[in-house]
């Protein structure tokens, strides 16, 4: 949804989710810093290169990551539940700033919802799968 803040700056929201946990992003035109619920990105993911790298993959696919600042506010889940679902949300506001963006996004499967969560505990179980130990006698 594209909409503008308080200084008249386009603003481009994407929300994504995976897992647990569910990231609410904003595109804003800037330098193409990370900011995560109030704090630098690199210090919030713990300096971890896979998770800043996922969080702005899709920007760098276009070749925008130095022209967007991208401010999230996640919740939920872990580190890289968030990470994954910041970077659904990323991809979802560049289809909002431009149709066209939809297509390369789409290739490298920036688009999809990864649908996988925590199974169920299952009763006479100990975890999901985890059987108590079998006695022969």
């Amino acid at each position: 949804m594209q909409a503008t803040d308080k200084s008249d700056r386009v603003v481009y929201w994407g929300t994504g989710r995976r897992k647990s946990s569910v990231a609410r992003v904003r595109l804003v035109p800037g330098t193409g810093q990370l900011t995560i619920n109030g704090r630098p990105g690199d210090l919030y993911l713990q300096f971890n290169p896979s998770y800043l790298a996922a969080a702005k993959s899709p920007l760098e696919t276009l070749g925008l990551e130095n022209e967007y600042d991208i401010l999230v506010n996640a919740h939920g889940g872990g580190l890289t539940g968030q990470a994954d679902s910041i970077r659904l949300g990323v991809a979802r506001a560049l289809c909002e700033l431009d149709p066209e963006n939809r297509k390369p996004l789409k290739v490298e499967g920036y688009l999809t919802r990864d649908p996988r969560r925590k199974e169920r505990k299952k009763y006479g179980l100990h975890k999901a799968r985890k059987a108590p130990q079998y006695s022969k006698r």
